[in-house]
């Protein structure tokens, strides 16, 4: 059997303040809207830039951490894989949606030494880390090649 990997890692700027709710079963979900730049010259000279926006999706701890800690504007490192689901709107019309469900967030964007900011909200001091409930990590144990270097290359 061959094996296969889903795997997405993004460091981008939240477009909104992360829309929290609560399902019927009592489980807390964060949605996030992450906005990904690039930027080149093209051949005439002129400066170009493209925007992406990714849909992020976190569940449980991750959510809490995120309704608790990030803004509008806020850096964002967050790993985790490509889902797909489709749904019937009210009309009857199938809809579909392509979202990134989050096993691992990093806060990016400094904090005041204080421990908090202009919304009250305290926060940390320095980038915090959030892993994912143990089910998440329990899937990187199928493919363990994929932890074997775990090298920061990351260029900040």
């Amino acid at each position: 059997m061959s094996r296969s990997l889903n795997k997405v890692t993004l460091i981008g700027n939240l477009g909104a303040d992360p829309e929290v709710r609560t399902t019927a079963g009592g489980t807390r979900v964060a949605t996030l809207s992450v906005a990904t730049s690039r930027s080149w010259t093209n051949q005439s000279g002129e400066r170009q830039e493209k925007t992406e926006w990714h849909r992020a999706v976190l569940w449980r701890q991750l959510a809490d951490i995120a309704e608790r800690f990030l803004t509008k504007g806020d850096k964002v490192y967050l790993e985790g894989r490509i889902e797909y689901r489709s749904w019937e709107d009210r009309d009857g019309n199938t809809r579909y949606t392509t979202e990134i469900s989050v096993q691992d967030m990093i806060m990016l964007s400094p904090r005041g030494g204080g421990g908090g900011d202009d919304t009250g909200r305290s926060a940390p001091s320095r980038p915090a880390k959030a892993a994912a409930s143990e089910s998440a990590e329990e899937s990187y144990n199928d493919f363990p090649e994929a932890l074997d270097e775990e090298e920061d290359d990351l260029p900040f």
